[in-house]
């Protein structure tokens, strides 16, 4: 059986000083940093078989970055991009956006709007109050909250006391009460 020739790797100077800066930078993830060094020894002319002995990883994963990364300069993606993982199919959202604007908008607007008897929103009344107007059938509260996380609501900071500087006339702190623009 005829030995598979490894893909031929060619590297502007710029591209091997961006990958060795990705190698340097102390926040760079160890999976893109381990891609940029079989990028780099593949330039060199190692084979997959000596890269993956050098490296600790499988001949396929050596193999595997090499040909992607020879696929990608065609199209002249970015260095960075192309040692990133690529996209998976997973599985489809669980809730629609309209579903999901309507929980914003929900928690956007106070509660005793909604007749709850409760001074601010939480994740689990805002859970409860999607199920009883029926947007939703189920819905955790740990789900609402990353929801709100990803949107960076805060309903529960709608209104808040805080305490004024001190100024030189004034002998005692008094508190004010604001209300957010959230």
């Amino acid at each position: 059986m005829p030995k598979l020739e490894a893909v031929k790797i060619d590297l502007s100077d710029t591209q091997v000083q961006e990958l060795e800066q990705l190698l340097r930078r102390a926040s760079t993830p160890q999976q893109i940093a381990l891609r940029a060094k079989i990028i780099l020894r593949a330039a060199t002319g190692l084979s997959n078989v000596e890269i993956a002995q050098e490296l600790g990883v499988s001949i396929e994963m050596s193999r595997r970055w090499r040909q992607r990364w020879q696929e990608l300069a065609v199209t002249e993606v970015p260095v960075l991009e192309r040692l990133k993982d690529e996209s998976r199919p997973g599985s489809p959202g669980t809730f629609t956006m309209e579903q999901i604007t309507q929980l914003y908008a929900i928690a956007c607007c106070p509660p005793e709007q909604y007749d709850r008897p409760i001074s601010h929103w939480s994740a689990r009344e805002l859970a409860l109050e999607l199920v009883k107007q029926g947007i939703v059938t189920s819905i955790s509260e740990r789900h609402v909250g990353r929801l709100l996380q990803e949107a960076d609501l805060k309903p529960y900071q709608s209104n808040y006391w805080l305490n004024p500087p001190p100024t030189i006339n004034s002998s005692r702190k008094s508190k004010m009460f604001v209300k957010s623009t959230n």
